[in-house]
């Protein structure tokens, strides 16, 4: 079950392109083929219960992020993914594995992290979804494909 925030959109960097922007690869279903051929074949080396994300649009584009067990993201130094943009939140959000998946939690966060285009509270990541944190657009795989 994914839990939603209500639909208030305070980052701007949504606001500005909201409307005009095409759907992602993730959304439109030919995530993998968007890839260089250097992360395809890394994605497709996953074991089955890794997880990777990889910034596929904005700072950093390119920079691939293996998962663990307990991955923080935020703008705090110590975070796991250091995702350097002042609409992102110091503690911003969680992802966990769960069994043999992962999930996403926004830990409160001002601006909201969102799955797909949809502002969410938390939610169970499958291979392909996009994530949006701030200005950082990033691609989910997981190994079990």
């Amino acid at each position: 079950m994914v839990e939603k925030k209500p639909s208030i959109d305070m980052t701007s960097t949504i606001h500005l392109s909201e409307g005009t922007q095409s759907k992602s690869p993730a959304v439109q279903g030919d995530n993998f083929q968007s890839l260089s051929a250097e992360e395809q074949e890394v994605v497709g080396n996953l074991a089955a219960d890794d997880g990777m994300l990889i910034v596929h649009r904005g700072p950093g584009m390119g920079s691939r992020y293996l998962l663990t067990d307990s991955t923080s993201v935020g703008r705090e130094v110590g975070s796991d993914i250091f995702l350097d943009d002042v609409t992102i939140s110091r503690k911003h959000a969680q992802i966990a594995r769960e069994k043999k998946s992962f999930s996403l939690e926004d830990l409160g966060s001002l601006n909201g992290t969102y799955v797909n285009g949809e502002s969410i509270v938390k939610v169970t990541l499958e291979t392909g979804n996009e994530i949006q944190i701030g200005k950082y657009h990033m691609l989910f795989f997981g190994g079990n494909k």
